[in-house]
Protein backbone atom coordinates (compact mmCIF):
# COMPACT_ATOMS: atom_id res chain seq x y z
CA UNK A 1 0.00 0.00 0.00
CA UNK A 2 1.15 3.57 -0.93
CA UNK A 3 0.72 5.52 1.73
CA UNK A 4 -0.47 9.88 1.39
CA UNK A 5 1.69 12.07 3.26
CA UNK A 6 -1.20 14.32 3.07
CA UNK A 7 -3.83 12.26 4.27
CA UNK A 8 -1.81 10.72 6.71
CA UNK A 9 -0.79 14.42 8.36
CA UNK A 10 -4.56 15.17 8.08
CA UNK A 11 -6.22 12.26 9.85
CA UNK A 12 -2.88 12.65 13.01
CA UNK A 13 -4.05 16.20 13.13
CA UNK A 14 -7.67 15.03 13.82
CA UNK A 15 -6.57 12.51 16.13
CA UNK A 16 -4.69 15.53 18.09
CA UNK A 17 -7.80 17.75 17.95
CA UNK A 18 -10.58 15.26 19.01
CA UNK A 19 -8.02 14.26 21.89
CA UNK A 20 -8.27 17.75 22.88
CA UNK A 21 -12.12 17.45 23.03
CA UNK A 22 -11.38 15.69 26.15
CA UNK A 23 -10.22 19.17 27.80
CA UNK A 24 -13.28 20.99 26.33
CA UNK A 25 -15.53 18.19 27.94
CA UNK A 26 -13.99 18.77 31.56
CA UNK A 27 -13.89 22.16 31.45
CA UNK A 28 -17.68 22.57 30.61
CA UNK A 29 -18.69 19.99 33.19
CA UNK A 30 -16.48 21.21 36.06
CA UNK A 31 -18.11 25.07 35.32
CA UNK A 32 -21.75 23.80 35.03
CA UNK A 33 -21.47 21.89 38.37
CA UNK A 34 -20.66 22.70 41.66
CA UNK A 35 -17.17 23.22 43.56
CA UNK A 36 -16.95 20.49 45.29
CA UNK A 37 -16.96 18.27 42.91
CA UNK A 38 -14.42 19.40 40.33
CA UNK A 39 -11.85 17.26 40.72
CA UNK A 40 -13.98 14.39 40.66
CA UNK A 41 -15.29 15.68 37.23
CA UNK A 42 -11.44 16.30 35.88
CA UNK A 43 -10.81 12.48 37.12
CA UNK A 44 -13.38 11.37 35.56
CA UNK A 45 -13.37 12.85 32.42
CA UNK A 46 -8.79 11.93 32.46
CA UNK A 47 -10.53 7.96 33.03
CA UNK A 48 -12.78 8.26 29.98
CA UNK A 49 -9.72 8.50 27.74
CA UNK A 50 -6.88 6.34 29.61
CA UNK A 51 -9.61 3.41 30.25
CA UNK A 52 -11.30 3.62 26.33
CA UNK A 53 -7.29 3.39 24.75
CA UNK A 54 -6.20 0.45 26.24
CA UNK A 55 -9.57 -1.42 25.66
CA UNK A 56 -10.39 -0.28 22.24
CA UNK A 57 -6.85 -1.84 21.08
CA UNK A 58 -8.01 -4.91 23.33
CA UNK A 59 -10.98 -5.81 21.42
CA UNK A 60 -12.73 -2.81 20.28
CA UNK A 61 -11.56 -1.79 16.90
CA UNK A 62 -11.41 -5.25 15.55
CA UNK A 63 -14.94 -5.35 16.70
CA UNK A 64 -15.73 -2.17 14.87
CA UNK A 65 -13.72 -2.60 11.85
CA UNK A 66 -12.83 -6.53 11.41
CA UNK A 67 -14.19 -8.36 8.54
CA UNK A 68 -17.07 -9.94 10.53
CA UNK A 69 -21.16 -10.14 9.26
CA UNK A 70 -23.47 -7.53 8.88
CA UNK A 71 -23.48 -7.07 13.06
CA UNK A 72 -20.40 -7.82 14.83
CA UNK A 73 -17.20 -7.22 13.76
CA UNK A 74 -14.09 -10.12 14.87
CA UNK A 75 -12.54 -10.59 18.33
CA UNK A 76 -8.95 -9.58 16.83
CA UNK A 77 -6.86 -8.75 20.14
CA UNK A 78 -4.52 -5.54 19.76
CA UNK A 79 -5.01 -5.12 16.40
CA UNK A 80 -3.43 -7.87 15.14
CA UNK A 81 -5.38 -8.40 11.56
CA UNK A 82 -5.33 -7.17 8.36
CA UNK A 83 -7.41 -4.22 7.67
CA UNK A 84 -6.28 -3.03 4.56
CA UNK A 85 -9.98 -3.62 3.03
CA UNK A 86 -11.27 -0.36 5.43
CA UNK A 87 -8.87 1.88 5.80
CA UNK A 88 -8.97 5.27 4.07
CA UNK A 89 -6.51 5.70 1.13
CA UNK A 90 -2.93 6.29 1.77
CA UNK A 91 -3.67 6.54 5.70
CA UNK A 92 -1.23 3.45 7.72
CA UNK A 93 -3.33 1.55 10.08
CA UNK A 94 -1.66 3.18 12.98
CA UNK A 95 -2.84 6.45 12.23
CA UNK A 96 -6.26 5.53 11.71
CA UNK A 97 -6.33 3.12 14.93
CA UNK A 98 -5.39 6.33 16.70
CA UNK A 99 -8.18 8.47 14.98
CA UNK A 100 -10.92 6.15 15.95
CA UNK A 101 -9.53 5.40 19.68
CA UNK A 102 -10.72 9.22 20.11
CA UNK A 103 -13.76 8.67 18.66
CA UNK A 104 -14.34 6.18 21.02
CA UNK A 105 -13.35 8.37 24.29
CA UNK A 106 -15.41 11.24 23.30
CA UNK A 107 -18.69 8.80 23.40
CA UNK A 108 -18.01 7.62 26.57
CA UNK A 109 -17.08 10.74 28.11
CA UNK A 110 -20.50 12.36 27.25
CA UNK A 111 -22.13 9.97 29.80
CA UNK A 112 -20.22 11.65 33.10
CA UNK A 113 -21.78 15.12 32.89
CA UNK A 114 -25.32 13.80 32.85
CA UNK A 115 -24.52 11.33 35.66
CA UNK A 116 -22.45 13.84 37.78
CA UNK A 117 -22.23 14.87 41.46
CA UNK A 118 -23.90 11.16 42.44
CA UNK A 119 -22.02 8.35 41.02
CA UNK A 120 -19.79 6.34 42.28
CA UNK A 121 -15.85 6.92 40.73
CA UNK A 122 -15.31 2.42 40.77
CA UNK A 123 -18.83 2.54 39.05
CA UNK A 124 -17.64 5.42 36.43
CA UNK A 125 -15.09 3.52 35.74
CA UNK A 126 -16.88 -0.09 35.17
CA UNK A 127 -19.28 1.22 32.89
CA UNK A 128 -17.62 4.25 30.64
CA UNK A 129 -15.40 0.61 29.79
CA UNK A 130 -18.00 -1.19 28.57
CA UNK A 131 -18.97 1.34 26.82
CA UNK A 132 -15.59 1.53 25.05
CA UNK A 133 -14.81 -1.84 25.08
CA UNK A 134 -18.36 -3.62 23.02
CA UNK A 135 -21.36 -1.18 23.45
CA UNK A 136 -20.09 1.72 21.41
CA UNK A 137 -17.65 -0.47 18.99
CA UNK A 138 -20.93 -3.13 18.12
CA UNK A 139 -23.36 -0.01 16.97
CA UNK A 140 -19.82 1.85 15.10
CA UNK A 141 -19.42 -1.56 12.95
CA UNK A 142 -22.96 -1.29 11.94
CA UNK A 143 -22.57 2.55 10.78
CA UNK A 144 -18.75 2.60 10.12
CA UNK A 145 -17.61 -0.68 9.71
CA UNK A 146 -19.21 -1.98 6.78
CA UNK A 147 -22.09 -3.56 8.37
CA UNK A 148 -26.09 -3.54 8.15
CA UNK A 149 -26.77 0.08 8.13
CA UNK A 150 -23.78 0.80 5.64
CA UNK A 151 -24.98 -1.19 3.64
CA UNK A 152 -28.30 0.20 3.53
CA UNK A 153 -27.22 3.49 2.68
CA UNK A 154 -27.41 5.09 6.47
CA UNK A 155 -25.29 8.40 6.65
CA UNK A 156 -23.07 9.49 9.77
CA UNK A 157 -20.55 11.30 8.56
CA UNK A 158 -18.39 12.13 11.64
CA UNK A 159 -20.57 10.79 14.32
CA UNK A 160 -24.25 12.54 15.46
CA UNK A 161 -25.54 9.24 15.63
CA UNK A 162 -22.71 6.73 15.84
CA UNK A 163 -20.43 9.22 18.76
CA UNK A 164 -23.16 11.74 20.10
CA UNK A 165 -26.16 9.76 20.50
CA UNK A 166 -25.02 6.85 21.72
CA UNK A 167 -23.14 8.81 24.27
CA UNK A 168 -26.39 10.66 25.09
CA UNK A 169 -28.97 7.23 25.79
CA UNK A 170 -26.32 6.15 28.21
CA UNK A 171 -26.63 9.46 29.48
CA UNK A 172 -30.64 9.10 29.73
CA UNK A 173 -30.36 5.78 30.75
CA UNK A 174 -27.90 6.44 33.77
CA UNK A 175 -29.34 9.35 34.50
CA UNK A 176 -32.91 7.71 35.03
CA UNK A 177 -31.38 4.73 36.96
CA UNK A 178 -29.29 7.13 39.03
CA UNK A 179 -31.93 9.49 40.32
CA UNK A 180 -31.82 13.14 40.84
CA UNK A 181 -29.56 14.81 43.21
CA UNK A 182 -29.95 15.67 46.50
CA UNK A 183 -32.24 18.77 46.99
CA UNK A 184 -32.95 18.55 43.35
CA UNK A 185 -36.39 18.27 43.71
CA UNK A 186 -38.77 20.08 46.40
CA UNK A 187 -41.88 18.19 48.41
CA UNK A 188 -43.89 19.23 45.46
CA UNK A 189 -42.22 17.74 42.71
CA UNK A 190 -40.88 21.19 41.34
CA UNK A 191 -37.44 21.10 40.14
CA UNK A 192 -34.48 23.81 41.80
CA UNK A 193 -31.96 25.52 40.18
CA UNK A 194 -28.43 24.12 40.89
CA UNK A 195 -26.22 26.44 39.73
CA UNK A 196 -22.93 25.93 38.14
CA UNK A 197 -19.77 27.44 40.05
CA UNK A 198 -17.30 29.07 36.88
CA UNK A 199 -19.38 30.11 34.23
CA UNK A 200 -15.84 31.14 32.94
CA UNK A 201 -14.54 27.76 32.93
CA UNK A 202 -17.92 26.56 31.15
CA UNK A 203 -17.02 28.99 28.74
CA UNK A 204 -13.54 27.81 28.01
CA UNK A 205 -14.95 24.40 27.38
CA UNK A 206 -17.47 25.66 24.70
CA UNK A 207 -14.84 27.40 22.87
CA UNK A 208 -12.31 24.51 23.10
CA UNK A 209 -14.94 22.04 21.49
CA UNK A 210 -16.08 24.65 18.67
CA UNK A 211 -12.17 24.25 18.09
CA UNK A 212 -12.00 20.99 18.19
CA UNK A 213 -14.97 19.84 16.34
CA UNK A 214 -13.07 21.42 13.25
CA UNK A 215 -10.50 18.58 13.54
CA UNK A 216 -13.65 15.92 14.30
CA UNK A 217 -16.06 16.67 11.41
CA UNK A 218 -12.85 17.91 8.95
CA UNK A 219 -10.57 15.51 9.38
CA UNK A 220 -13.24 12.39 8.92
CA UNK A 221 -12.69 13.44 4.99
CA UNK A 222 -9.48 11.41 6.00
CA UNK A 223 -7.84 12.51 3.68
CA UNK A 224 -6.47 15.79 1.36
CA UNK A 225 -4.84 14.74 -1.56
CA UNK A 226 -7.73 15.22 -4.00
CA UNK A 227 -9.57 18.23 -5.54
CA UNK A 228 -12.49 16.01 -3.93
CA UNK A 229 -11.56 16.03 -0.61
CA UNK A 230 -10.32 19.39 -0.32
CA UNK A 231 -13.38 20.76 -1.60
CA UNK A 232 -15.36 18.70 0.47
CA UNK A 233 -13.47 19.83 3.55
CA UNK A 234 -13.46 23.53 3.16
CA UNK A 235 -17.65 22.41 2.97
CA UNK A 236 -17.53 20.68 6.23
CA UNK A 237 -15.46 23.27 7.82
CA UNK A 238 -18.17 26.25 6.56
CA UNK A 239 -21.03 23.99 7.15
CA UNK A 240 -19.98 23.35 10.97
CA UNK A 241 -19.43 26.70 12.04
CA UNK A 242 -22.55 27.92 10.57
CA UNK A 243 -24.97 25.09 12.27
CA UNK A 244 -23.26 26.07 15.44
CA UNK A 245 -23.55 29.99 15.18
CA UNK A 246 -27.14 29.65 14.20
CA UNK A 247 -28.05 27.81 17.23
CA UNK A 248 -26.59 29.61 19.88
CA UNK A 249 -28.52 32.47 17.99
CA UNK A 250 -31.86 31.43 18.55
CA UNK A 251 -31.53 29.83 21.69
CA UNK A 252 -30.37 33.54 23.46
CA UNK A 253 -33.43 35.17 21.11
CA UNK A 254 -35.61 32.23 22.19
CA UNK A 255 -34.40 32.44 26.12
CA UNK A 256 -34.28 36.14 25.93
CA UNK A 257 -38.06 36.18 24.45
CA UNK A 258 -39.22 33.53 27.25
CA UNK A 259 -38.09 34.83 30.51
CA UNK A 260 -36.88 38.03 29.99
CA UNK A 261 -32.94 37.63 29.79
CA UNK A 262 -30.79 35.41 27.56
CA UNK A 263 -29.37 32.41 29.93
CA UNK A 264 -26.13 32.21 29.33
CA UNK A 265 -25.60 28.30 30.48
CA UNK A 266 -28.20 27.77 27.90
CA UNK A 267 -26.97 29.34 25.52
CA UNK A 268 -23.56 27.78 25.96
CA UNK A 269 -25.30 24.56 25.27
CA UNK A 270 -26.98 25.65 22.32
CA UNK A 271 -23.44 26.18 20.46
CA UNK A 272 -22.61 22.36 21.91
CA UNK A 273 -26.11 21.40 20.41
CA UNK A 274 -25.70 22.84 16.95
CA UNK A 275 -21.99 21.10 15.99
CA UNK A 276 -23.48 18.32 17.29
CA UNK A 277 -26.31 18.35 15.12
CA UNK A 278 -24.47 18.91 12.54
CA UNK A 279 -21.94 16.80 12.22
CA UNK A 280 -24.24 13.59 10.05
CA UNK A 281 -24.84 15.83 6.96
CA UNK A 282 -21.79 18.66 7.17
CA UNK A 283 -20.63 16.84 3.93
CA UNK A 284 -24.37 16.40 2.05
CA UNK A 285 -25.99 19.06 2.83
CA UNK A 286 -25.31 22.77 1.81
CA UNK A 287 -25.22 26.00 3.72
CA UNK A 288 -28.71 26.46 3.38
CA UNK A 289 -29.83 22.76 4.90
CA UNK A 290 -26.69 23.41 7.99
CA UNK A 291 -28.72 26.80 9.17
CA UNK A 292 -32.03 25.20 9.06
CA UNK A 293 -30.02 22.34 11.31
CA UNK A 294 -28.99 24.88 13.29
CA UNK A 295 -31.63 26.79 13.67
CA UNK A 296 -33.78 23.45 14.71
CA UNK A 297 -31.22 22.19 17.02
CA UNK A 298 -31.39 25.13 18.84
CA UNK A 299 -34.60 26.02 19.29
CA UNK A 300 -35.20 21.57 20.28
CA UNK A 301 -32.23 21.63 23.01
CA UNK A 302 -34.03 24.91 24.51
CA UNK A 303 -37.45 23.10 24.91
CA UNK A 304 -35.83 19.30 25.43
CA UNK A 305 -34.01 20.30 28.66
CA UNK A 306 -36.86 21.77 30.51
CA UNK A 307 -39.08 18.44 29.04
CA UNK A 308 -36.60 16.39 30.92
CA UNK A 309 -36.02 18.55 33.72
CA UNK A 310 -39.48 19.33 34.77
CA UNK A 311 -41.82 16.59 32.89
CA UNK A 312 -40.10 13.70 32.65
CA UNK A 313 -37.82 14.50 36.25
CA UNK A 314 -34.54 13.52 35.07
CA UNK A 315 -31.73 15.57 36.68
CA UNK A 316 -28.94 16.31 34.22
CA UNK A 317 -26.38 18.82 35.51
CA UNK A 318 -24.88 19.55 31.86
CA UNK A 319 -27.59 19.42 29.49
CA UNK A 320 -25.69 16.12 27.97
CA UNK A 321 -28.77 14.10 26.96
CA UNK A 322 -30.22 17.61 24.75
CA UNK A 323 -27.21 18.33 23.77
CA UNK A 324 -25.90 14.54 22.36
CA UNK A 325 -28.79 12.60 22.78
CA UNK A 326 -31.72 14.78 21.31
CA UNK A 327 -29.78 16.52 18.83
CA UNK A 328 -28.04 13.46 17.60
CA UNK A 329 -30.46 11.87 16.56
CA UNK A 330 -32.29 15.59 15.49
CA UNK A 331 -29.26 16.11 13.04
CA UNK A 332 -29.18 12.29 11.65
CA UNK A 333 -32.84 12.57 10.30
CA UNK A 334 -32.99 16.10 9.28
CA UNK A 335 -29.65 15.21 7.05
CA UNK A 336 -32.71 12.86 5.18
CA UNK A 337 -33.97 15.95 4.63
CA UNK A 338 -31.10 18.57 2.98
CA UNK A 339 -29.26 16.41 1.47
CA UNK A 340 -28.22 17.91 -1.67
CA UNK A 341 -26.88 14.46 -3.53
CA UNK A 342 -23.33 15.12 -3.56
CA UNK A 343 -22.07 12.47 -1.15
CA UNK A 344 -25.13 10.54 -0.08
CA UNK A 345 -28.77 10.04 -1.64
CA UNK A 346 -30.77 13.60 -2.33
CA UNK A 347 -32.97 13.82 0.25
CA UNK A 348 -36.76 14.03 0.50
CA UNK A 349 -36.67 18.14 -0.26
CA UNK A 350 -34.12 17.64 -2.87
CA UNK A 351 -36.17 15.49 -4.73
CA UNK A 352 -34.62 12.03 -3.33
CA UNK A 353 -38.22 11.02 -1.98
CA UNK A 354 -38.47 8.98 1.28
CA UNK A 355 -36.40 5.98 1.39
CA UNK A 356 -32.82 7.77 2.38
CA UNK A 357 -35.01 9.54 5.17
CA UNK A 358 -36.42 6.27 6.31
CA UNK A 359 -32.75 4.86 6.37
CA UNK A 360 -31.67 7.57 8.25
CA UNK A 361 -34.48 7.26 10.68
CA UNK A 362 -34.12 3.53 11.30
CA UNK A 363 -30.07 3.91 11.90
CA UNK A 364 -31.32 6.53 14.52
CA UNK A 365 -33.26 4.21 16.05
CA UNK A 366 -31.82 1.09 15.79
CA UNK A 367 -28.82 2.55 17.34
CA UNK A 368 -30.83 3.72 20.07
CA UNK A 369 -32.42 0.52 20.83
CA UNK A 370 -28.65 -1.26 21.09
CA UNK A 371 -27.44 1.14 23.21
CA UNK A 372 -30.27 1.42 25.40
CA UNK A 373 -30.40 -2.41 26.11
CA UNK A 374 -26.94 -2.79 26.45
CA UNK A 375 -26.12 -0.06 29.07
CA UNK A 376 -29.52 -0.88 30.63
CA UNK A 377 -27.99 -4.08 32.14
CA UNK A 378 -25.19 -2.56 32.39
CA UNK A 379 -26.21 -0.10 34.82
CA UNK A 380 -28.88 -2.75 36.67
CA UNK A 381 -25.42 -4.89 37.53
CA UNK A 382 -23.41 -2.31 38.71
CA UNK A 383 -26.37 -1.37 40.95
CA UNK A 384 -27.03 -4.89 42.14
CA UNK A 385 -23.53 -4.96 43.08
CA UNK A 386 -20.88 -2.39 43.75
CA UNK A 387 -23.72 0.11 43.86
CA UNK A 388 -23.98 2.66 41.29
CA UNK A 389 -24.92 6.21 43.54
CA UNK A 390 -22.56 7.46 46.49
CA UNK A 391 -24.08 7.94 49.60
CA UNK A 392 -26.03 10.89 50.29
CA UNK A 393 -23.86 12.23 53.27
CA UNK A 394 -20.88 11.84 50.83
CA UNK A 395 -22.97 13.68 47.93
CA UNK A 396 -23.73 16.39 50.21
CA UNK A 397 -20.17 16.56 51.73
CA UNK A 398 -18.89 16.72 47.63
CA UNK A 399 -17.05 14.04 45.83
CA UNK A 400 -14.21 15.46 45.77
CA UNK A 401 -13.45 14.38 49.80
CA UNK A 402 -15.40 11.36 49.81
CA UNK A 403 -14.19 10.04 46.56
CA UNK A 404 -10.86 11.09 46.32
CA UNK A 405 -9.90 12.50 49.78
CA UNK A 406 -9.71 15.90 48.17
CA UNK A 407 -10.22 18.68 50.19
CA UNK A 408 -10.78 21.00 47.41
CA UNK A 409 -9.83 21.47 44.26
CA UNK A 410 -8.82 25.35 44.74
CA UNK A 411 -6.41 25.29 47.11
CA UNK A 412 -6.56 28.54 48.39
CA UNK A 413 -9.70 29.32 48.33
CA UNK A 414 -13.06 27.93 50.75
CA UNK A 415 -16.20 26.79 49.25
CA UNK A 416 -18.87 28.94 50.19
CA UNK A 417 -22.38 27.48 50.69
CA UNK A 418 -23.68 28.90 47.55
CA UNK A 419 -20.93 26.74 45.64
CA UNK A 420 -18.67 30.34 44.99
CA UNK A 421 -15.17 30.54 46.00
CA UNK A 422 -13.77 32.47 48.68
CA UNK A 423 -9.83 33.25 49.30
CA UNK A 424 -7.98 32.15 51.98
CA UNK A 425 -5.43 33.97 54.43
CA UNK A 426 -2.53 31.81 56.02
CA UNK A 427 -2.63 32.77 59.43
CA UNK A 428 0.87 34.46 60.18
CA UNK A 429 3.39 32.88 61.07
CA UNK A 430 3.92 32.75 65.39
CA UNK A 431 7.28 33.61 65.10
CA UNK A 432 7.23 36.32 62.87
CA UNK A 433 4.19 37.82 65.33
CA UNK A 434 5.68 40.88 66.89
CA UNK A 435 4.16 42.16 71.33
CA UNK A 436 1.33 43.38 71.48
CA UNK A 437 1.54 46.90 72.71
CA UNK A 438 0.43 47.82 75.93
CA UNK A 439 -3.41 49.52 75.31
CA UNK A 440 -3.41 53.30 76.27
CA UNK A 441 -6.52 54.91 77.33
CA UNK A 442 -7.87 57.34 74.83
CA UNK A 443 -5.90 61.22 74.89
CA UNK A 444 -9.62 62.70 74.09
CA UNK A 445 -12.98 62.30 72.55
CA UNK A 446 -14.23 64.52 70.21
CA UNK A 447 -16.69 67.14 71.65
CA UNK A 448 -19.36 66.74 69.46
CA UNK A 449 -19.31 63.10 69.26
CA UNK A 450 -18.86 61.53 72.49
CA UNK A 451 -20.33 58.45 71.53
CA UNK A 452 -18.69 55.98 68.73
CA UNK A 453 -21.34 54.95 66.03
CA UNK A 454 -21.71 52.27 64.39
CA UNK A 455 -23.06 52.53 60.99
CA UNK A 456 -23.67 49.01 59.05
CA UNK A 457 -24.94 49.89 55.15
CA UNK A 458 -26.34 46.93 53.41
CA UNK A 459 -26.78 47.30 49.99
CA UNK A 460 -25.92 46.20 46.08
CA UNK A 461 -23.16 45.17 45.21
CA UNK A 462 -23.07 47.58 42.21
CA UNK A 463 -23.14 50.16 44.63
CA UNK A 464 -20.17 49.69 46.32
CA UNK A 465 -17.99 51.71 44.20
CA UNK A 466 -20.12 55.39 44.44
CA UNK A 467 -20.87 54.89 48.52
CA UNK A 468 -16.71 54.03 48.86
CA UNK A 469 -16.28 57.53 47.00
CA UNK A 470 -19.17 59.42 48.66
CA UNK A 471 -17.18 58.22 51.91
CA UNK A 472 -14.11 59.60 51.54
CA UNK A 473 -15.68 63.00 50.24
CA UNK A 474 -17.18 63.45 53.69
CA UNK A 475 -14.08 61.89 55.47
CA UNK A 476 -14.63 58.69 56.10
CA UNK A 477 -11.01 57.07 56.17
CA UNK A 478 -11.75 53.10 57.17
CA UNK A 479 -14.79 50.56 56.14
CA UNK A 480 -15.00 46.95 56.28
CA UNK A 481 -16.55 45.61 53.47
CA UNK A 482 -18.04 42.08 53.44
CA UNK A 483 -19.95 40.03 51.08
CA UNK A 484 -22.86 38.59 52.34
CA UNK A 485 -26.07 37.11 51.05
CA UNK A 486 -29.57 37.64 52.47
CA UNK A 487 -33.28 39.01 51.39
CA UNK A 488 -35.70 41.93 52.55
CA UNK A 489 -39.19 41.71 52.53
CA UNK A 490 -39.63 41.24 49.19
CA UNK A 491 -37.49 38.49 48.82
CA UNK A 492 -35.86 39.67 45.43
CA UNK A 493 -37.49 39.06 41.61
CA UNK A 494 -37.54 35.59 40.07
CA UNK A 495 -34.71 34.50 38.23
CA UNK A 496 -34.08 31.57 35.56
CA UNK A 497 -31.10 29.18 35.01
CA UNK A 498 -31.69 26.88 31.73
CA UNK A 499 -35.43 27.41 32.23
CA UNK A 500 -35.51 26.60 36.12
CA UNK A 501 -36.82 29.64 38.53
CA UNK A 502 -33.77 30.42 41.18
CA UNK A 503 -34.75 30.30 44.44
CA UNK A 504 -33.91 33.84 45.21
CA UNK A 505 -34.38 34.09 49.20
CA UNK A 506 -30.39 34.63 49.51
CA UNK A 507 -29.21 37.12 47.28
CA UNK A 508 -25.68 38.75 46.99
CA UNK A 509 -25.06 41.83 48.53
CA UNK A 510 -22.68 43.81 50.15
CA UNK A 511 -22.33 44.77 53.69
CA UNK A 512 -20.58 47.92 54.94
CA UNK A 513 -19.32 48.81 58.37
CA UNK A 514 -18.14 52.05 59.56
CA UNK A 515 -17.54 53.34 62.69
CA UNK A 516 -18.08 57.00 63.13
CA UNK A 517 -16.32 59.51 65.68
CA UNK A 518 -15.15 62.88 64.20
CA UNK A 519 -18.02 63.00 60.92
CA UNK A 520 -21.52 63.17 62.34
CA UNK A 521 -23.58 59.88 62.12
CA UNK A 522 -26.52 61.75 60.14
CA UNK A 523 -24.30 63.07 57.35
CA UNK A 524 -22.93 59.48 56.76
CA UNK A 525 -26.85 58.48 56.56
CA UNK A 526 -27.74 61.31 53.87
CA UNK A 527 -24.57 60.76 51.78
CA UNK A 528 -25.14 56.73 51.91
CA UNK A 529 -28.90 57.22 51.23
CA UNK A 530 -28.25 59.54 48.10
CA UNK A 531 -26.13 57.39 46.58
CA UNK A 532 -27.86 53.90 47.15
CA UNK A 533 -31.45 55.20 46.52
CA UNK A 534 -33.00 54.44 42.90
CA UNK A 535 -36.26 54.11 44.06
CA UNK A 536 -36.22 50.22 43.47
CA UNK A 537 -36.87 47.11 45.50
CA UNK A 538 -33.65 45.78 46.61
CA UNK A 539 -31.59 49.24 47.30
CA UNK A 540 -31.12 48.15 50.58
CA UNK A 541 -30.78 49.12 54.30
CA UNK A 542 -29.11 51.23 57.13
CA UNK A 543 -28.45 50.26 60.84
CA UNK A 544 -27.39 52.53 63.64
CA UNK A 545 -25.66 51.38 66.68
CA UNK A 546 -23.26 52.49 69.49
CA UNK A 547 -20.32 51.51 70.10
CA UNK A 548 -18.93 50.83 73.48
CA UNK A 549 -15.15 51.32 72.59
CA UNK A 550 -12.78 50.93 69.63
CA UNK A 551 -8.84 49.23 70.06
CA UNK A 552 -5.84 49.54 67.65
CA UNK A 553 -4.47 46.28 67.55
CA UNK A 554 -0.90 47.64 66.19
CA UNK A 555 -0.53 50.70 68.67
CA UNK A 556 -2.77 49.84 71.49
CA UNK A 557 -4.48 53.14 71.19
CA UNK A 558 -8.37 53.46 72.24
CA UNK A 559 -11.01 55.24 71.60
CA UNK A 560 -11.34 58.46 69.38
CA UNK A 561 -7.37 58.38 68.95
CA UNK A 562 -7.72 54.53 67.41
CA UNK A 563 -10.37 55.77 64.72
CA UNK A 564 -7.80 58.12 63.49
CA UNK A 565 -5.45 58.00 60.28
CA UNK A 566 -1.82 58.11 61.68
Amino acid sequence: MTYSPANTIWVLLGAALVFFMQAGFAMCEAGFTRAKNTGNILMKNLMDFCIGTPLYWLLGFGIMFGAGTALFGRIDPFIMGDYSAVLPAGVPLWAYAIFQTVFCATSATIVSGAMAERTKFSAYCVYSAAISLFIYPVSGHWIWGGGWLSEMGFHDFAGSTAVHMVGGVCALIGAKILGPRVGKYGSDGKPRAILGHNLSIAALGVFILWFCWFGFNGASTVGMDSDDLILSAGLVFFNTNLAAALATLVTMFFTWLRYGKPDVSMTFNAALAGLVGITAGCDAVDPFGAAVIGIVCGLVMSLSIGFFDKIVKIDDPVGAISVHGVCGALGTVLTGFFATGVSTEKGLFYGGGFRFLGVQALGVASAAAWTAAVITLVFLAIKKTMGLRADAADEVMGLDRSEHGLTTAYAGFAVLPDGSLAEETAPLPEHEASPAPVLRSPKEKAPEEPVYTRVQIICRPGSLEGLKAAMNKIGITGMTVTNVMGYGAQKGKPEYYRGTPVETTLLPKVQVDIVVSKVPVRQVIDTARSVLHTGHIGDGKIFVQEVDNVVRVRTGEEGYDALQSD
